[in-house]
């Protein structure tokens, strides 16, 4: 068979619209019958998810193979950094923690990320028609140049054609997209076969004069403009989500609100919460207020001590007692859970120096951080007297033990309990990620908090029709045609 066709989507900004444009082109394509994978070669997100073959990889990748329908794998995203502090992070390769480097040593080590990059697009190549690649920030940024596997780097080593993203939400496209190729190489302006503009509302007549200056001033075409979606749901592959977006509420709300820590992790987790109809739901950020509410969730966290220390200096431990006092729920979700119990121990430093630290204490357990990570699918039942099925994953490299144990908030279907319940029944804690996605679990979950009769939401459902939605607007805004002719002028 021959190698698959290859297109890379570079952004000329962080959140310009690659991981978008990807998942579109993605769904667009395989609804045509055309075998395609999205790929990655490096991401830096906290946001993650676990692979059919047992790995990590970014949120972003994750959805991206659903777009394309078929399941996750640890090729189309073969290294994942997962910062742990402003100048080091976790680095995940093919799927599996290598080691903990600081920025300089990453830098350094790039050399030997990049063979496994280039073994995982190889592989991908043999295995589909198309292959979308998405890059990471911008490949305008001077001082990362040297050694880039993320952006042209890995447009050169692997000689792919490129096509240049810019949100015009912004402002400044015009700037952002003609400045982004004069800082570029004249090997690597070659590269790019033309542009997309990303999130217009308005007149397009407005726009067109713009549209016409850019193709004579670069040389090069405007393969489409896609409109702002409204609504449009897509996980988040690391910048926090807006905080609430159902669109109507009905009857009796439940107020929900969440800490956002420095390194929450997977907080794609409380979606379910930001789309339900019944939930008012807020993220609370540092130096803000903590509001009444009838639920809090802690959620994930890649440095749990740290952040756990973080919550105490923002006022959120007597806020919680407070909380508790009058009854309200709370539900610890990973590294939240671990923070509820009595102690966390880090006895090896994976998250810092080696200590333990006295935990919130409304669960008794404790938590001893080991060096080998759990990542696993996992699906089963919520123990809240009910059957309500649950689905998600695990990721963490925490092991808890204690009474509370004895009280699981999960029965799974490999036969392990999971989490943990107050004997008062106002706390739950669960390693679950995921633990809102299906319909009867979120309707269980809120119940349980104070919402008789709360209805489902059918997270799966919504991303489907929404990745469907965004496809349509590719077909509708995109020429397909000029867009694939450009980058593989032989495949007619």
């Amino acid at each position: 068979m021959s190698k698959a066709y290859a297109l890379m989507v570079q952004g000329t900004t962080s959140d310009a619209g690659k991981s978008t444009l990807v998942a579109g082109l993605a769904r667009a394509l395989v609804r045509r019958g055309v075998r395609v994978a999205p790929f990655k070669p490096q991401n830096m997100a906290l946001n993650s998810a676990v692979t059919a073959d047992g790995g990590e990889i970014g949120r972003a990748q994750a959805l991206q193979a659903v777009a394309a329908r078929i399941a996750p794998h640890t090729d189309f995203n073969p290294v994942l950094l997962k910062p742990s502090s402003d100048i080091g992070a976790q680095v995940i390769i093919h799927g599996k923690v290598m080691a903990n480097l600081s920025a300089r040593d990453y830098h350094a080590y790039k050399p030997t990320a990049m063979a496994a990059v280039m073994a995982s697009f190889d592989r991908l190549r043999d295995q589909y028609e198309h292959v979308l690649i998405e890059g990471a920030g911008s490949p305008a940024e001077i001082n990362l140049r040297d050694r880039d596997i993320a952006n042209m780097g890995f447009a050169e080593a692997a000689d792919v054609p490129v096509v240049l993203v810019a949100d015009i939400d912004r402002g400044g496209v015009f700037a952002h997209l003609v400045g982004t190729l004069e800082l570029l190489s004249p090997s690597e302006q070659a590269r790019v076969k033309g542009f997309v503009i990303n999130r217009f509302r308005g007149d397009m007549s407005l726009l067109q004069s713009g549209l016409d200056w850019l193709e004579q001033r670069t040389g090069r075409p405007v393969f489409g403009v896609l409109p702002y979606l409204h609504g449009l749901f897509l996980d988040a592959e690391d910048a926090l989500a807006d905080g609430q977006v159902a669109a109507d509420r009905d009857g009796e709300v439940l107020k929900v609100i969440a800490p956002v820590y420095p390194r929450i992790s997977n907080h794609t987790d409380l979606d379910a919460l930001r789309l339900h109809p019944q939930v008012d739901f807020r993220w609370v950020g540092p130096g803000q207020a903590i509001p009444p509410a009838d639920l809090v969730v802690l959620p994930g966290s890649k440095s749990v001590q740290a952040d756990l220390a973080w919550l105490r200096a923002q006022g959120w431990e007597p806020a919680l007692r407070r909380h508790l006092r009058y009854g309200g729920k709370v539900i610890g979700i990973c590294g939240g859970f671990q923070m509820l119990g009595r102690t966390l121990a880090d006895p090896h430093g994976l998250e810092g120096a080696p200590s333990i630290v006295a935990g919130l204490g409304v669960l008794d357990i404790e938590t001893v951080l080991e060096r080998e990570k759990q990542l696993v699918n996992v699906a089963g039942r919520l123990c809240l007297g009910g059957e309500a099925a649950v689905a998600g994953y695990e990721i963490h490299m925490g092991v808890s033990r204690g009474a509370d144990l004895e009280r699981p908030a999960v029965l799974l279907t490999d036969g392990r309990a999971d989490g943990a319940l107050a004997a008062d029944g106002q706390v739950l804690g669960t390693y679950l990620h995921g633990l809102f996605d299906t319909p009867q679990a979120v309707a269980a979950l809120l119940d349980w908090a104070g919402l008789k009769g709360a209805a489902g939401v059918d997270l799966n459902a919504r991303r489907e029709a929404d990745l469907d939605r965004l496809a349509d607007a590719v077909e509708a805004h995109i020429d397909m045609a000029a867009l694939f002719g450009a980058a593989w002028p032989d495949a007619a």
